[in-house]
């Protein structure tokens, strides 16, 4: 048996467990810049705020509503998901953490100790609550795709509070005819689309169809997600979750910039991020990819980018900043009201199958990094880092509604006053 454990509107909830005072309350956050609605509780769920929408166009809404407003606080959310998947990894023995607020567990040999699957996901239910107080829906498959469709039931159909099961053919057949083809994993909206040209609207309808044909029709992909609403596993943890072929770290600035510090400092902090989730995956990096660019909706639109080819593939950070230290200049127009920059690594190789240059020194310092990962892991986030990334902070993206760091920051910890 598989399950699928995820937080009920993750951001938005987070948002609320060390403020009792909104729990009650309509809460909305917003992305980078506060920009858009991200996530949406299920209180403000019922006011048919747009999720994704720009911010500007909801605000007068959100006010009449009285509505919660906050930036998207990633420190906090961050560690709140560390603690939640620490709980739910105790009910099972094998735990894949999929996102930031979606755990796949797996059960083998747990048919003697559960007896009443419905029993034990409200019990995960419970003491993740208890012990976190993050709402999570919990669904019960034996595959990982039906696992998902009954995790989508738990949490977006009526009549499951919060915890749904597929054991059994009724079951699985009263679900995935409330289903939508669009909701089954794998598929998506522009699936969808097609599919509903092939009058297969519902995902009944397509655990129906013939797996070989639906390969030949549209992927793989769509073969196996066939057979797995059938109960037929095909998807292992490699499957579910493969290394990235490129990595990218952009992102708009919170107030237009016109120095070349504050651009450059902005830029190597993206390197900063590529280098730890090359790291972290385990790969390397042939060519990297630098751009910076002003609005679309300036005068006159710039934008410059160059790629830049390592003589040997690299995952230090100390080595990409010396590359874009090297472009700086072919990137950077004085004048310019620069909105937005990045950095993205492309062509990118296994670290363990990574032959050395006979004739080229090393530049790596992989003990170095190492080290760079183990303390900012330890100690929290951008604790240690390049002295060129902490040279101007006028790039930051804007975050006005950005509530307490409650658990990563001294300032921020929860304070308790008794009256004696």
């Amino acid at each position: 048996m598989y399950a699928l454990v995820d937080a009920v509107a993750f951001y938005a909830s987070a948002e609320k467990v060390f403020d009792p005072a909104i729990r009650s309350k309509p809460v909305v956050v917003l992305t980078n810049n506060d920009g858009c609605v991200c996530a949406v509780c299920p209180i403000a769920r019922k006011l048919n705020i747009p999720k994704f929408g720009p911010y500007f166009k909801v605000k007068q809404l959100l006010e009449q509503n009285n509505v919660v407003v906050r930036s998207s606080n990633y420190e906090l959310y961050a560690n709140l998901s560390d603690r939640m998947m620490s709980v739910i990894g105790r009910f099972c023995d094998t735990q894949h953490i999929y996102s930031i607020d979606e755990s796949f567990l797996h059960f083998s040999g747990y048919e003697n100790v559960v007896k009443d699957w419905h029993t034990y996901g409200h019990l995960i239910r419970r003491t993740v609550w208890r012990e976190t107080k993050l709402p999570v829906g919990v669904g019960f498959g034996p595959t990982p795709t039906l696992a998902k469709a009954a995790n989508h039931a738990a949490k977006k159909l009526t009549g499951f509070g919060g915890v749904a099961v597929i054991n059994d053919e009724a079951s699985r057949r009263a679900i995935l005819q409330r289903m939508d083809c669009q909701d089954v994993w794998g598929i998506g909206k522009r699936l969808a689309k097609k599919l509903k040209i092939m009058n297969i609207n519902t995902a009944w309808q397509l655990a129906q169809q013939n797996p070989k044909t639906m390969r030949r029709a549209f992927s793989v992909v769509v073969e196996r997600t066939v057979s797995e609403l059938n109960g037929l596993v095909c998807l292992n943890w490699d499957d579910v979750r493969q290394d990235k072929r490129e990595i990218y770290s952009t992102r708009s600035f919170g107030e237009r910039i016109y120095e070349p510090t504050a651009l450059k400092t902005a830029l190597i902090n993206h390197v900063t991020i590529v280098g730890k989730k090359l790291r972290a995956q385990k790969s390397l990096t042939k060519q990297l990819y630098i751009f910076a660019s002003s609005s679309s909706h300036e005068d006159v639109f710039y934008k410059k980018s160059y790629m830049y080819q390592f003589s040997m593939p690299t995952n230090d950070t100390c080595v990409m900043a010396n590359a874009v230290s090297e472009v700086f200049e072919k990137i950077y127009q004085p004048g310019v009201r620069f909105y937005k920059c990045g950095v993205g690594a492309l062509e990118l190789t296994a670290e363990q199958f990574q032959q050395s240059d006979l004739f080229a020194p090393q530049q790596d310092n992989p003990k170095l990094m190492g080290c760079l990962d183990a303390i900012n892991t330890r100690y929290g986030k951008g604790m240690l880092g390049l002295a060129s990334s902490k040279l101007n902070d006028r790039w930051h993206m804007n975050r006005d509604f950005l509530s307490p760091q409650y658990t990563t920051r001294w300032r921020d910890i929860p304070k308790i006053k008794c009256d004696l």
